[in-house]
């Protein structure tokens, strides 16, 4: 079996050092994820306008709370996906994980969004049990299916990392952990603006520039050098405003 988590990698504090702070306009109540900045090594926030800043913990804020406003979870939901997604792709000696990148926060955006209600897929009958090559041929939407799914994970952001390690295994062949998994790379390896990979930390493991139109500039300047460009987001490569695809009305 073919685990896509490690054993002993996961940081026992909880981490949110990547934080996207949007709020909802449709939600009929509001839901917080509330964290303490003592608990942090540092905070990177993601205001209202999508401008960002990072917050230190210091004397004059290390008792500031943090409360960071969830378009589909509610807090509790958001603290098992945070637990689940951070033994999917742990934090280690060799970098930053889904913790450090906010990947709840992306997968809480994209189930708010049009791709949490289903709504660019063919979601009439017969659903049946296709062959994987098909894809998803069920019934529920994304949002269902995670509610659903959530359920077998309660209580597992309270377990030891070789605990949460057991609990996966035991869904590891349900639809839920397959695309718990595939939101997890997502949400470490998108654009910023869909509110994972926080400060590009995913694209800074791997080496990836980002959505460089061109390099015509540094081909003389590091002609025969090792050329690693800072990451970039699409935002910063196009110079002006971008709309994510979940923010659709």
């Amino acid at each position: 079996m073919q685990r896509a988590y490690t054993e002993n990698a996961c940081r026992e504090r909880l981490a949110w050092e990547n934080c996207v702070l949007v709020p909802s306009a449709a939600m009929r109540r509001r839901h917080f994820l509330t964290i303490s900045c003592a608990t942090l090594g540092g905070v990177l926030v993601y205001s209202l306008d999508r401008k960002v800043s990072l917050l230190r913990p210091d004397e004059k804020n290390k008792d500031k709370i943090l409360r960071i406003p969830l378009r589909f979870f509610d807090e509790a939901e958001s603290l098992l996906v945070a637990a689940a997604v951070s033994r999917i792709f742990p934090s280690d000696d060799s970098g930053p994980g889904a913790k450090e990148a906010g990947v709840v926060i992306y997968i809480d955006r994209q189930l708010a969004g049009p791709y949490g209600s289903d709504r660019y897929r063919y979601t009439q009958g017969p659903f049946e049990d296709a062959p994987a090559e098909f894809g998803y041929q069920g019934k529920a939407t994304p949002r269902e299916i995670y509610r659903e799914g959530l359920k077998g994970l309660k209580g597992v952001d309270h377990l030891s990392a070789d605990d949460q390690d057991a609990a996966l295994e035991k869904i590891e062949t349900s639809v839920f952990f397959s695309l718990l998994r595939q939101h997890t790379i997502e949400g470490m390896f998108c654009d910023p603006i869909h509110g994972g990979n926080a400060d590009m930390v995913g694209w800074q493991l791997i080496g990836f520039p980002g959505p460089r139109l061109n390099n015509y500039d540094e081909i003389e300047k590091y002609y025969g050098q090792v050329f690693r460009p800072k990451p970039a987001s699409l935002r910063e490569v196009s110079g002006h405003s971008v709309s994510a695809g979940e923010d659709e009305k």
